[in-house]
């Protein structure tokens, strides 16, 4: 199968630009153009962070507004570029095609076996499922997605490697009309978009006409009325998926995040486990195995949606806590949204607070009786100014009118809306939370933004009085800091900023900070040099503590021969010092780039040496404040590994030489250490080792036997020198070293048999959530 098309619309096209490849519907589809194998480049008036960290992986270029590449043969855009954009303006000088995304997308589509998911509602979670589905199964359709998967790793279009492709299609602007699809799947349908169909009907031929073109099934929810009749007068039969449906799902147990199914008529298994709640829910998960089973995907279980990543603004929880929780949902129509606040009202015993930003004037005006009634179903409304999404505002569809209409038909519901002004809308909020709301962002303009914006907010708040409480317990020598930056502090280079940071200037402050971390239960994690780890780019929500000041430098020599040294002290430092002192034994620390500390936590070795071969004792400091003195016999030591410091600190260790000699013949050894390391370790940037060896193999020599040298995500690349490190070339995150780590232990799994486990730590989280 080609890999590159190079004639689209009946023309050569082998290079593309999008316009508003931002957005959830042009940004995934520039990803599978790049992916098949098209120059791709693309710009946006607003830029998300999250797509265009996809769009880069991909190789998509970004570029200002207008500023079409040289050699671009056709322009794409979203329905919301307007004629006088920028970018509308140039492709009209240089006399380029533009074409909208839902007619680039069905010509993209042409040779591939399509499997159209459509509908008013839950389009893009049945879409994420049978992508899920298809991914746990090992079934390598291609796929486009009209959104982002709440795991970042899991890029948001994919290219496939055989002639199925799954996509979400849009019916908003007409395009639907461009698709022929194999398969068509279609959750519900509710009248919506009065801007293009004007009656019910309208949009009802609209569908039934996309299900006359399609080849080989049409999978309708039995449920749905709508969708029924537009299944009318077919030359083949409507396959049904729902409670009465061929493929029947039901909603069975509640298991915490997951939801249990029952599966009966066509399903070849009698239940199933989603990573996902909600009625709603169950019925996308039953239309997506359904779609499974039809296409005949081998190795479909009912796990195939348990560790279902979800998709952003999708009952994305963005806070979870006792006294607070916060999610956001795309929810933009009135049946959407009375489903999502029905559901929510299940979840607990605290307020419902609904902050909704209405979608379009459009809509709104058709619908605001329709939105007052479900909005209705929550104990508090914040109404945020109408999304226009390129609509002029019209007469009866802005948020006053709304807000007029909730007041008379709900007049005892709590609503607040303050016109043109967002920001004293969501201080009221603030203002009015009481502890145990349940607080959904609502919409699908750009309220997921300000719905971060406000909960950095509150965030930030709580992180300052935590940070001022530490302060107030320890003296001015101690150094404590509110988002101070980890990527500096760490070999890589890269990663996010602890929520608090602190360095504890002796034994006294440090105990302070510890016993206060425990009475308010805040996470507490420690740092040393940075090597051996990497940061998320989120940062780390916890209290860092790092013992960098002089008083955790101490190298001690005693009488009886042994060396006391303190957990800050570097193990470059801890080498050198050594070797003034005629101390044999220590040669082999010389280029781990790390402090005491975590050589200890590690159990760090090189060269035929381990940390703890020169131990005899460790000063350690439970999370609880207490200080013991632990022997070596009584540790728990293995490769790469020292249990008793998963939860206490080291503060120091009396270490004993191997024996003793002259300087100059020590230093001589350390140089032999440093130049075998020089010729065999990459220069650039790294976090040591990625992955443990293997029992009696070389995690290096797999990954090399694999040809996966060079292999790079961003700018994280598998060394070319070593094989077992990953290397930051400049501008790495983060998410480029996870997403490379995958990639390397897939590959070396099927080609070698070996299930690679890393090494380094993942700081502040666990490798098992993300891998």
């Amino acid at each position: 199968m080609s890999t590159v098309l190079p004639h689209l619309f009946g023309h050569e096209v082998t290079a593309i630009h999008c316009a508003g490849v931002g957005g959830m519907g042009v940004g995934p589809l520039a990803i599978y153009l790049a992916r098949r194998g098209f120059r791709v480049s693309g710009e946006d008036d607003a830029m998300v962070d999250a797509m265009r960290v996809q769009l880069q992986r991909a190789g998509v270029v970004i570029t200002g507004a207008g500023e079409i590449p040289a050699d671009c043969h056709l322009v794409a855009c979203s329905s919301a570029i307007g004629p006088a954009h920028p970018v509308m303006l140039a492709a009209k000088a240089r006399d380029l095609r533009v074409v909208r995304r839902g007619e680039l997308l069905a010509e993209a589509t042409r040779d591939r076996r399509l499997i159209a998911v459509c509908g008013s509602h839950g389009k893009t979670t049945t879409t994420a499922m049978v992508i899920a589905a298809f991914r746990s199964a090992g079934f390598p359709a291609g796929y486009v997605l009209g959104g982002l998967f709440a795991d970042d790793a899991i890029a948001p279009a994919s290219a496939g490697s055989n002639d199925w492709v799954v996509a979400e299609i849009d019916e908003s602007d007409g395009t639907i009309a461009s698709f022929s699809p194999e398969i068509t799947v279609a959750v519900n349908l509710d009248w919506d978009h009065p801007d293009h169909y004007r009656t019910a009907a309208d949009l009802e031929r609209a569908f039934h006409l996309l299900f006359t073109r399609t080849k080989r099934a049409v999978l309708v929810n039995s449920g749905c009325d709508f969708t029924r009749n537009a299944t009318r007068q077919l030359s083949q039969q409507a396959i049904t998926f729902g409670e009465t449906g061929d493929y029947r799902g039901a909603l069975g147990a509640a298991l915490g995040a997951h939801t249990e199914l029952s599966l009966g008529g066509g399903f070849p298994f009698p239940a199933a486990t989603v990573q996902a709640m909600g009625d709603f829910n169950v019925l996308n998960a039953t239309a997506a195995l359904a779609v499974a089973h039809i296409v005949g995907v081998e190795g479909l279980s009912g796990r195939a949606l348990a560790d279902y990543p979800g998709v952003r603004r999708r009952q994305a929880v963005l806070h979870a806590a006792k006294d607070l929780t916060v999610i956001e949902d795309y929810a933009h129509h009135p049946a959407e949204i009375r489903a999502l606040l029905g559901s929510l009202r299940t979840r607990g015993d605290g307020r419902l607070v609904v902050v909704f930003q209405p979608h379009r004037f459009s809509r709104t005006a058709q619908f605001k009786e329709a939105f007052a009634a479900a909005l209705a179903l929550s104990d508090a409304v914040y109404l945020l100014d109408v999304y226009g999404a390129g609509e002029a505002p019209i007469a009866g569809g802005t948020t006053r009118d709304l807000e007029n209409e909730l007041k008379r038909t709900a007049p005892a519901l709590p609503v607040v809306y303050h016109e043109g002004d967002p920001g004293a809308t969501l201080s009221a909020l603030s203002a009015g939370l009481k502890p145990g709301d349940f607080v959904a962002f609502v919409g699908a303009g750009d309220i997921d933004g300000m719905a971060r914006g406000w909960l950095a907010a509150i965030e930030a708040a709580r992180w300052d009085a935590v940070a001022a409480a530490l302060r107030e317990v320890v003296s001015p020598q101690t150094k404590v800091k509110r988002e101070e930056s980890l990527a500096r502090k760490t070999t890589i280079g890269l990663g996010g900023a602890a929520r608090i940071y602190a360095e504890p200037a002796d034994m006294a402050d440090l105990q302070a900070l510890v016993k206060t971390a425990k009475a308010r239960a805040l996470p507490l994690i420690i740092l040393g040099r940075g090597s051996n780890l990497v940061v998320p780019d989120e940062g780390v929500d916890g209290l860092v503590i790092s013992l960098r000041q002089p008083a955790w430098e101490i190298f001690e020599p005693r009488a009886d021969g042994h060396v006391w040294a303190g957990a800050g002290l570097r193990l470059k430092n801890l080498c050198g010092l050594a070797a003034k002192a005629g101390l044999v034994g220590f040669e082999f620390l010389e280029g781990i780039p790390g402090n005491l500390g975590g050589a200890l936590r590690m159990n760090a070795g090189a060269m035929g040496g381990w940390m703890f071969d020169v131990v005899d004792s460790v000063s350690v400091m439970t999370f609880d404040g207490e200080v013991r003195t632990l022997k070596k016999s009584e540790m728990h030591v293995d490769y790469r590994h020292c249990a008793e410091l998963h939860d206490a600190i080291a503060l120091g260790a009396l270490l004993k030489p191997a024996s003793q000699s002259e300087a100059a013949s020590i230093a001589k050894q350390i140089e032999a250490y440093k130049e075998k390391r020089q010729k065999s370790q990459p220069r650039e940037p790294s976090a040591g080792c990625i992955f443990k060896n293997p029992p009696n193999d070389s995690a290096g020599r797999l990954i090399d036997a694999s040809g996966l040298k060079g292999e790079r995500v961003g700018d994280a690349e598998v060394s070319t020198i070593h094989a077992n490190f990953i290397v930051n070339r400049g501008d790495a995150t983060a998410g480029d070293v996870i997403e490379l780590v995958r990639r390397v232990r897939a590959r070396v799994e099927q080609a070698q048999g070996v299930t690679l486990e890393p090494e380094v730590l993942l700081y502040g989280k666990q490798w098992k959530d993300v891998l």
